[in-house]
């Protein structure tokens, strides 16, 4: 009979296992939309509308004066895509397969590689979108301008973390009730909408409604962000330390949780997802 031969080595396995994640992020990013050109476009088209609604809000309102003194597009697209790479890479991890999974019967998949590539999924898409939209704003309306690149990106990627940390947590507990884990993180996905602290700066909430947001990783970092971005401005009242620390004990518990979730999993939890 013949065997297929597989690398025992080490580096062999590494790369074995680097290109099942490579293959299973295609996957992932794919289950969107089949075409690639057009699931990017899609999420660019969710990225602007949501700048645009909150460009007419702010200005229907008269709330341009609470703006940092810079770019004003600059400062709602900051929070927008630190809130999306927040929310995507949360519902994609959430969303990923579980133990009962069909893709599980495939000897060399298994749920690290399922949630890994989700989670990286997500990341390139909102990366490529993020990129895309900041280049035709800069070459179509206006040049911009960011104090420091590396931090402000540096901001991007712990708001992608923190999503992914938290979104371990919510698919640990969803085999147990799935109906009603979904709607929680559904919940929660919509109050960050305003709990994030996109709309505004946290030096410039009094002491009673900053009490309000200080809990919430996404508000430090979005603040933090806008601190990296706009030379003007530089924050007290946040730090990125705090979120950091959030997202590695959520890690921690969704990897823990995942691992007990496991260890009883059912073909029947499949038809309750």
């Amino acid at each position: 009979m013949f065997k297929a031969e597989r690398t025992t080595s080490a580096l062999g396995s590494t790369f074995n296992l680097l290109e099942l994640v490579y293959h299973a992020t295609v996957r992932a990013i794919r289950k969107s939309h089949g075409n690639a050109i057009l699931g990017l476009l899609q999420n660019m088209f969710q990225t602007v509308m949501l700048v645009a609604t909150f460009y007419l809000m702010y200005t229907i309102l008269g709330m341009r004066g609470s703006a940092v003194r810079g770019d004003f597009m600059l400062y709602i697209m900051s929070g927008i895509f630190l809130y999306m790479t927040y929310t995507k890479a949360m519902s994609a991890v959430f969303g990923s397969e579980g133990a009962s999974s069909a893709m599980m019967k495939h000897g060399p998949m298994t749920t690290a590689i399922a949630i890994s590539a989700a989670a990286l999924g997500a990341l390139y898409t909102q990366m490529l979108s993020m990129l895309v939209v900041l280049y035709l704003y800069h070459a179509a309306i206006t040049p911009i301008e960011i104090h420091d690149w590396s931090g402000a990106m540096g901001m991007v990627m712990l708001g992608w973390f923190s999503g992914v940390a938290l979104g371990m947590v919510f698919l640990a507990a969803k085999p147990w009730n799935p109906q009603l884990v979904g709607m929680i993180q559904q919940i929660y996905g919509r109050v960050n909408m305003i709990a994030s602290g996109k709309m505004f700066l946290a030096n410039t909430l009094p002491h009673k409604m900053l009490i309000l947001f200080s809990w919430n990783p996404l508000f430090h970092i979005i603040d933090q962000a806008r601190g990296y971005t706009f030379i003007n401005y530089n924050p007290h009242f946040s730090n990125w330390e705090y979120a950091l620390n959030v997202a590695l004990v959520l890690l921690a518990i969704g990897l823990m949780g995942e691992f007990y979730t496991r260890q009883y999993a059912s073909a029947s939890w499949a038809a309750r997802q």
